[in-house]
């Protein structure tokens, strides 16, 4: 059944999605091709790193100035340039995105704009060489004329939804122009003036337009594989302004989880789970979305199932819904019962029960261990001022004997907001380095480049509270089958009451 749909689909788009007159050609043959044409796939992957200098012309009123651009593998990347002394400068360090002007000043990218950033980084580092491995869409985007040459473009589109459409010579297969979302806006590079380096054929000629500036760059030098240190890459040090000490702050984190627990009792919210698909259109589309309602109960969660695809419950599966939620109490409170009991006995395994009533929860004071934190600086999120800084797993941590999930926290890496006087996370992203293995890999294993974001809002002026999720990672579950999920969770509707529990009953009251 699921190969007609698929052929069907196939069938749609082959006949009706092409220009009259005009043959869908194979986007795999034109990369390969392209490939090709830029001297060879082993060629491509010896480059390590690149380094560019040259001047650039804005053509608006002719000011000229430094241009510089370094990319090192697999995903560190940084272009810069002065006008006038106007400088403009981004770049991904493996953590975060930023970008720096002399208008704006420096700010880290959030949201659509540094996902953008970190699908461009990653593609100026590898091209498309690895799309296959990278999960991308390649789709083709037909055939057209730029500056007098015919084109055939290729979409590459990943599961984050960033996409760079690529215009290729059809005579020559190298590529003529880039077009690259980042956020709300488009980046043109047209390239020309092609030349033989290391035995890679390099643009020495671009044509850039960014938010509508056009600028002219002619290149000096490219330089292959020369060691870069890879504070070329970090944010910029632009005040010599004290910060707050970064392990006292997480501490203060830390403190307050406890207090943050207390007053989460008395919330209730909705939690949105969207499965999302990158189609053969290159289009992400959502798959499957389920609604729950989540209330809390003596520390722990329990979440009632109230929709699928926006489709109410019925009677008989509503009554299922509640069964399972009386069921859950039961179960917790037997939980609570036993770690009691356990407590009176012992008032040294009471000190270990406390690091979580889930029994999964991992503290701050724990990812501290593992993780390596660098580049703290001061921003504004959410028109709060925050404390921003990016971490890296602790070469130093020993974690022969650390729970499963401080692993795994362990080899991540990516950039923390803490609202500097609440003193709560306002936002996390982090990405996997490399592979984890759950129970040494029997069980399930997550392949390197998993990600995820935690985005928070400040509710009722007292606590910090998730808004949004954003999950991406490709997992093999005991050897065999392999699974990616892609899913946005929307946290909504968050509601302050009381908390009661009657009846095995964990509804909001009426009146919250």
């Amino acid at each position: 059944m699921m190969k007609t749909i698929i052929l069907a689909l196939f069938l749609a788009l082959f006949v009706f999605g092409q220009p009259t007159g005009t043959l869908a050609q194979s986007p795999d043959k034109i990369l390969k091709k392209a490939v090709k044409a830029l001297g060879g796939e082993k060629a491509l992957r010896s480059v390590s790193s690149r380094q560019v200098v040259g001047r650039i012309t804005r053509l608006e009123d002719g000011a000229t100035g430094n241009y510089q651009m370094s990319t090192s593998n697999p995903n560190l990347y940084t272009q810069s340039f002065d006008l006038n002394g106007f400088e403009t400068a981004s770049g991904y360090n493996g953590k975060s995105a930023w970008t720096l002007d002399s208008r704006n000043g420096l700010q880290t990218l959030t949201g659509t704009a540094g996902r953008d950033f970190q699908a461009e980084a990653g593609y100026r580092n590898a091209l498309w060489l690895n799309y296959k491995k990278d999960k991308v869409k390649v789709v083709y985007d037909g055939q057209s004329s730029l500056n007098g040459k015919k084109v055939d473009s290729v979409i590459l589109a990943n599961a984050k939804n960033s996409k760079i459409k690529i215009y290729f010579d059809s005579a020559s297969g190298l590529p003529l122009r880039e077009e690259i979302t980042t956020g709300d806006s488009i980046k043109l590079f047209d390239y020309s003036n092609y030349r033989n380096v290391d035995g890679v054929r390099e643009p020495f000629t671009v044509a850039l337009t960014i938010e509508n500036q056009q600028y002219a760059v002619k290149l000096d030098q490219i330089i292959h594989n020369r060691q870069i240190e890879n504070a070329v890459f970090d944010f910029p040090r632009l005040s010599d302004a004290p910060l707050p000490d970064i392990t006292a702050l997480l501490k203060q984190v830390e403190a307050n989880e406890e207090k943050v627990d207390e007053i989460l009792e008395n919330y209730t919210y909705t939690e949105t789970q969207a499965s999302r698909e990158v189609g053969a259109n290159g289009v992400l589309q959502e798959k499957e979305v389920v609604k729950h309602q989540v209330n809390f109960y003596r520390g722990y969660q329990i979440r009632r199932l109230i929709s699928k695809n926006g489709k109410s419950l019925s009677p008989d599966e509503n009554k299922n819904q509640e069964k399972k939620a009386a069921d859950s109490i039961t179960e917790i409170d037997n939980k609570v019962a036993k770690r009691d009991a356990r407590a009176a006995a012992t008032v040294e395994h009471s000190a270990k029960e406390q690091v979580g009533t889930s029994g999964a929860r991992i503290s701050i004071g724990e990812i501290l261990r593992a993780s390596k934190f660098v580049n703290p600086r001061r921003e504004r999120f959410l028109n709060r001022d925050v404390i921003v800084f990016d971490f890296e797993p602790n070469p130093d941590f020993d974690d022969s004997n650390a729970k499963s999930l401080l692993k795994f926290f362990g080899k991540t890496a990516g950039a923390i907001w803490i609202d500097e006087q609440d003193k709560q996370v306002a936002r996390v992203e982090a990405v996997l380095v490399e592979n984890f293995n759950v129970a040494g890999g029997l069980v399930a294993k997550l392949k390197k480049g998993a990600s995820f974001t935690l985005e928070q809002n400040r509710i009722n002026d007292e606590i910090w509270l998730p808004s949004s999720a954003d999950i991406n990672l490709s997992v093999k579950v005991l050897l065999v089958k392999g699974i990616n999920i892609n899913q946005l969770v929307r946290y909504r509707d968050y509601q302050k009451f009381k908390s009661e529990v009657k009846d095995a009953k964990v509804d909001a009251p009426n009146n919250p």
